[in-house]
């Protein structure tokens, strides 16, 4: 199981706002794609569902470094960093591929709840069994590892979920 889930897409042209870059909601909405296309691959998302509960966000955090612009190859990377009670810390970072520097960082705190209830609950080990943390002192070494693999990778003639 990795540890850093990448989504990696070429950015449309309807994600271009007013000011000529990717509009704040998009990277929202771009964090929120990664998480679920990483929850799926590890089955959080059905072992979730049988166990009646769901996720709900507490707080999200964005940190803008460099705009992203249409026609560009972005990597959206996500990784767990931490589990708490009832609680998860996912982070993620946003890459332009053609020359490897982080264009924004960022972080959603998630609350584990009942589906009926809406109140929180104690995340069980069939759901934080699924991932591999991340934790913080080796973010720097794994991203780093993604970049040199990664760096000038043509995604041109793939399909993208932004389509």
């Amino acid at each position: 199981m990795p540890q850093i889930y990448p989504h990696i897409f070429i950015v449309p042209e309807q994600a271009i706002d007013e000011n000529g870059h990717v509009n704040n909601v998009e990277y929202v909405r771009w964090m929120q794609q990664a998480a679920k296309l990483h929850a799926h691959l590890e089955g959080c998302i059905q072992e979730t569902s049988l166990l009646g509960a769901t996720w709900v966000i507490r707080t999200h955090r964005i940190e803008y470094f460099k705009p992203i612009l249409a026609g560009e190859q972005i990597a959206v990377l996500t990784w767990i960093s931490n589990w708490r009670r009832a609680r998860s810390l996912r982070k993620y970072k946003f890459l332009r591929l053609a020359e490897p520097s982080i264009l924004a960082a960022a972080e959603t705190d998630l609350v584990f709840v009942d589906s009926q209830t809406g109140r929180p609950r104690t995340i069980p080990e069939s759901v934080s069994g699924l991932f591999e943390l991340l934790p913080p002192n080796e973010e720097s070494r794994e991203l780093d590892t993604f970049v040199r693999e990664h760096s000038g990778q043509d995604i041109s003639s793939q399909p993208t979920f932004l389509e």
